[in-house]
């Protein structure tokens, strides 16, 4: 990366906060400072007793009121993050075979988890330029749809819709999209995601609302062939319904995912998440849309992300130094994603990111590029 040039940013152009991450995302600093006011009766303390457990509790039930699931619905909990899951649902969700909608690095990571899968049948892959989602075809032979609402990579969202004329399960990494994008139950069999993006909390723990026909096909295959304990989903099954994990979780993740549960529904839930999210990753849509050198990645604006913004910028706008330039100046995390290899920001516009931040940090990118 060629020398960074010294520039200062005047205070004007300086978001109040400067986390501007895709994941880890930032975090509420009331929810953190809450953290450490209970921390000597919360943390450090047994997850199988009622401390945690009702945190635990908490989650689950008001994750039930955020999505409005319908009776039947459970959420489940394990450890891992949404990589583990991948994981636990070649063993415990498809049966033979899936369809993988590939259209970025996270959701080829999953389509390569199924194809090394030694128990199962070789994946149906369909793939699109990234910028970009393909359409899911209806299979007959294939029983779980595994889609991605949200590829982090990219910038990409991509609509939740169940395949019409199949009986196999929809199952969706929504790690990115969890909380900021709409969706219906009806639509999905297993939402599956990690809270340390749109909730606001901290990675190492999957989340995954499951219909009663998830569930019975999480039942039906854990008796029917070998699971490691750890990623059998029946054993997540079994703790969840007793409002607790399969061994030790991360409790500070816990917590924070809890009091951004809280927060969120406080605000308006999922309707005013999602219109946030809107509204913030619109200013830098349009800022880039009216620039003379930035331009958003994804072409089709009914396929970009509310809570990912990927912007490319110009030849003669680098956008690594504009990134560490913004980096010195405490505005972190904007750098595209690593093996895209393209010339451009990546900016989470989850609900904790304030719209007047995101306005601000166009400026400070129209001030550096101005000067380079």
């Amino acid at each position: 990366m060629p020398r960074l040039p010294s520039i200062q940013l005047p205070t004007e152009v300086l978001p109040t906060d400067g986390r501007f991450g895709s994941g880890p995302s930032k975090v509420r600093s009331e929810a953190v400072l809450e953290l450490g006011a209970g921390g000597s009766s919360y943390l450090g303390t047994s997850h199988r007793r009622l401390t945690v457990k009702s945190v635990v509790a908490a989650i689950r039930e008001g994750l039930t009121t955020y999505y409005d699931l319908p009776p039947g619905f459970e959420v489940i909990l394990g450890l891992g993050g949404a990589t583990a899951f991948w994981d636990a649902a070649a063993f415990g969700l498809i049966e033979q075979r899936s369809q993988h909608p590939v259209f970025g690095v996270f959701s080829r990571k999953f389509a390569d988890v199924v194809a090394a899968a030694p128990h199962l049948e070789p994946p149906v892959v369909v793939e699109s330029d990234p910028g970009t989602h393909p359409v899911v075809h209806p299979n007959p032979e294939v029983d779980v749809y595994a889609l991605t609402h949200n590829e982090t990579t990219t910038g990409v969202a991509m609509p939740v819709a169940r395949p019409e004329g199949v009986e196999g399960l929809v199952v969706v990494d929504a790690t990115s999209a969890a909380g900021a994008i709409e969706v219906s139950p009806s639509a999905f069999d297993a939402y599956y995601f990690s809270p340390q993006k749109a909730f606001g909390s901290e990675g190492g723990l999957w989340i995954s609302l499951c219909s009663p026909l998830a569930i019975s096909r999480i039942e039906r295959l854990a008796s029917q062939r070998w699971i490691p304990p750890f990623l059998n989903l029946r054993t997540a099954l079994d703790n969840s319904r007793k409002d607790q994990t399969y061994n030790t979780p991360a409790l500070a993740t816990l917590f924070l995912m809890r009091r951004q549960l809280d927060w969120m529904l406080e605000m308006g839930g999922m309707a005013w998440a999602a219109a946030r999210s809107r509204h913030t990753s619109g200013i830098l849509y349009d800022w880039a849309e009216a620039s003379d050198y930035a331009t958003p990645f994804v072409a089709d604006p009914e396929q970009r992300s509310p809570t990912v913004v990927t912007i490319d910028l110009s030849d003669a706008v680098d956008a690594n130094i504009v990134a560490g330039v913004l980096r010195a100046n405490g505005i972190v995390d904007t750098e595209s994603y690593r093996t895209l290899g393209r010339n451009q920001l990546r900016v989470a516009t989850f609900p904790n990111i304030e719209p007047s931040d995101a306005e601000k940090l166009t400026r400070a990118i129209d001030y550096i590029a101005e000067r380079l």
